[in-house]
């Protein structure tokens, strides 16, 4: 298949992502980017039509995927797009019939989320330096992400219409376009009031009291990379291990949450999950931290075992 009927077909799915889908644009560019290993694929076994891609190449495609590095987490998440796509070739009539194999398909191994304890989260707030206008935003931008519980796309897209910080509440877009009301506390709300009153319109540089929330030093909406830098960059100033980023953050929220007796269905709220069983993995979490403490706590658990011996 040539490049050009390649483009023509991923503009096309682009346009069904955005606006029927209503995905985000970082979710809409990785979903591309996913499909180019699948263009690059069918370019090596010439394929000329997407009815070329029966259920036989299809475990080929998986299988060269493996055999080029790709981690298992990075194929599954491939085949999830995959799904997406070829749902969507089919109502398009573009392929009259599901190539994918129904059974066999590789699944993510179960991985309980990472979070922080309530120390270290204490510590990595206090990390940035208060002296400064941008330490002043890095904590506002920190006690946001973890009180919240917000994405890394959440905290981009704030403006300051969505913040009404005398009801500590604050009106985030999520996945979707979904609109929900998200909480916080006290001292993230007074860090936020630190940094919107002395700091944001320094960086400004004219009184708005719209528009982005957090701004890098030349005024503007602060990136999604640059947040993720942020968090990045202060866990390893505290000697966090690597991998701190803002869902660390988030399921931190979610954990203390649940550990300090939240209902479940008002932390899948605050979260903004669809499901109940999105929600439900930082059960695990709590019962599995539950079980560490009582291991290491309860005198006869701590016991190795009596001989059966005697």
């Amino acid at each position: 298949m040539n490049d050009s009927k390649w483009t023509n077909i991923k503009i096309k799915f682009n346009t069904h992502l955005v606006l029927e889908k209503g995905l985000a644009s970082l979710t809409v560019r990785n979903y591309m980017t996913d499909l180019d290993s699948l263009q690059e694929f069918m370019k090596i076994r010439s394929f000329s039509k997407f009815e070329d891609l029966d259920r036989y190449e299809l475990r080929g495609y998986l299988s060269w995927l493996v055999n080029i590095g790709f981690a298992k987490s990075s194929i599954v998440r491939k085949i999830s797009v995959l799904r997406s796509f070829i749902g969507w070739l089919l109502r398009e009539k573009i392929i009259n019939k599901d190539p994918l194999p129904r059974r066999g398909v590789m699944k993510r191994d179960s991985r309980l989320p990472r979070f922080l304890s309530q120390d270290e989260v204490s510590r990595l707030m206090d990390a940035p330096d208060s002296s400064n206008p941008l330490g002043l935003r890095d904590k506002a931008l920190l006690e946001l992400a973890y009180a919240a519980g917000l994405r890394v796309s959440e905290i981009y897209g704030l403006n300051v219409s969505d913040l009404d910080l005398g009801t500590k509440e604050i009106r985030v877009t999520g996945k979707g376009s979904k609109q929900r009301v998200a909480l916080v506390g006290s001292l993230a709300r007074d860090a936020m009031y630190l940094y919107l009153s002395q700091v944001r319109p320094q960086l400004l540089g004219e009184d708005d009291s719209d528009g982005p929330v957090f701004l890098n030093k030349f005024g503007t909406r602060l990136s999604r990379r640059s947040i993720q830098e942020k968090i990045r960059y202060y866990a390893a100033k505290i000697g966090l291990k690597p991998g701190v980023h803002t869902h660390t953050l988030r399921h931190s929220f979610a954990t203390h949450l649940l550990d300090g007796g939240a209902d479940l269905r008002v932390v899948q709220e605050l979260l903004g999950h669809a499901s109940l069983s999105t929600t439900q993995i930082y059960t695990h979490v709590t019962q599995s931290k539950s079980k560490e403490i009582y291991l290491a706590s309860h005198p006869r658990a701590k016991q190795s075992g009596a001989s059966l011996s005697k």
